[in-house]
Formats: structure tokens, C-alpha cells, sequence
């Protein structure tokens, strides 16, 4: 198994900065005064299994294998990739399986992915997959059949409780998300997601990501509500 991830970029220079505040005596601008600094990441297309959906796909008593640690706490991208097979016999093929393993089966698209494979799906939060389309997911040693559970990830923050509090939000709030750069745009509705064990960090899709020409350099501020 893979190490877990060294301190990320983001983390060490958030340290610097405030330490250098600190030492030269100057105020901080108010997003250096945040517990922890905003990370933003583009999240591809990939898929949660239960456990019993990756045994049905890779045989009895497999689990999956991490191949590269994620920026979330104990989440990783995993060795294993699975064909997904969605209406008229349209494939994606080397969909990613990010774990561990969850109590539910979900695909997440973007919506070029959808409309390349015949799709109509909805913008949801993660879980909610009452009333979606399914498809077939097919590994090396079986096929799965999902009645449902496809979907267009809701673009989300992961937030601590602490961010939670100098945000000024609460679970299933919106924050405002601003992104600068030549293709600088504002996303009015961030989904808030809030647990101890999450760093600050949000997820918008491939063709969101694409949208803004999001780079690691490119600047982001999260927007609180007013008093």
C-alpha cells in the first residue's frame, strides 16, 4: 500500500504566509486569517463501489488497491478501473474507482460524459441517487447492472467545522466560489459539506474545470455571506 501524501502545496505555503505576516507585523488580507487554506480540484469522472459490487466486478475477496493518495483524508484513487456501458451500448472504458468502499454504488459524470453516452442526469449531492439512471459497470471477472445511482456531481466545498465558522455556513448552505484568472467566472451555488475529518477543499467537475482554464497558480476566493 502507498504511504500516505507529504503536506500539500497549498498547506506549506498558507504556514509561510502567515508566518511572515506575523514576523513583519502587517495585517493579513482576511482569506490568510482562515483556518486553513482553499484548495480547489478538479474531479474526473469516476465511480464508488460497495464491496460487494467490487467483488461481483474483480472476483470473491478482492478489495480495491490504492494507487494515489487524494487530498481528503483516507480517500484514494485505487489501481482498479472498470468499463461503463451506458444506453445504446455507448462505453466509457478505464472508469476510475475512488475508495474506500461505500455503503452505496455511484457514477459521477460530467455532462460531456453524459451527452457522449445518451445520458440525462441530474446535478445531485453525493448520495442522493433516488430517481437516477442506472447502467452496466463491467470489470474482469463479472458485470454489474446499477438501476440507478448516476449522476452530475453538485459542485461542493469540503469544509472542518472551523472553516464552517469563519464561513459563517452550515451543512447544505451555498457559498459563493470566485475564480480569477483570463477565464475567471463565479459559482453562486457551492454545495457546503462539513466533518471533522475534511480539509478545506472544493470539487468541481472536467467541464467546469475547463470552463475556467483552472490551473494550479490560478487565484480562488471563497466568498462569505454578509453579516
Amino acid at each position: 500500500m502507498l504511504a500516505p501524501s507529504t503536506p500539500h502545496r497549498a498547506e506549506v505555503e498558507h504556514l509561510v504566509r502567515r508566518a511572515l505576516y506575523q514576523r513583519l507585523g502587517r495585517t493579513p488580507p482576511r482569506h490568510a486569517l482562515a483556518p486553513h487554506p482553499l484548495v480547489v480540484n478538479v474531479s474526473a469522472r469516476h465511480c464508488h463501489l460497495t464491496p460487494q459490487a467490487v467483488e461481483t466486478l474483480f472476483g470473491k475477496g478482492r478489495t480495491l488497491t490504492p494507487k494515489k493518495w487524494l487530498y481528503q483524508k483516507g480517500q484514494f484513487a485505487a489501481e482498479e478501473a472498470v468499463t461503463l456501458i451506458g444506453p445504446r451500448s455507448r462505453v466509457i472504458s478505464n472508469l476510475r474507482i475512488l475508495g474506500p468502499c461505500r455503503e452505496l454504488n455511484q457514477v459521477e459524470l460530467a455532462l460531456t460524459d453524459a451527452v457522449a453516452l445518451g445520458f440525462e442526469i441530474p446535478v445531485r449531492q453525493s448520495g442522493n441517487i433516488k430517481g437516477t439512471p442506472g447502467c452496466m459497470l463491467m470489470g474482469p471477472e463479472g458485470f454489474l447492472e446499477l438501476p440507478e445511482g448516476v449522476i452530475r456531481a453538485a459542485p461542493h466545498v469540503h469544509m472542518h467545522p472551523d472553516d464552517a465558522a469563519f464561513y459563517r455556513v452550515k451543512p447544505g448552505d451555498f457559498l459563493p466560489l470566485r475564480i480569477g484568472g483570463e477565464c475567471g467566472v463565479t459559482f453562486e451555488r457551492l454545495l457546503v459539506r462539513v466533518h471533522p475529518d475534511f480539509k478545506l477543499e472544493v470539487h468541481i467537475d472536467t467541464d467546469e474545470g475547463n470552463a475556467c482554464a483552472l490551473r494550479a497558480d490560478t487565484p480562488v476566493e471563497l466568498r462569505r455571506p454578509a453579516p
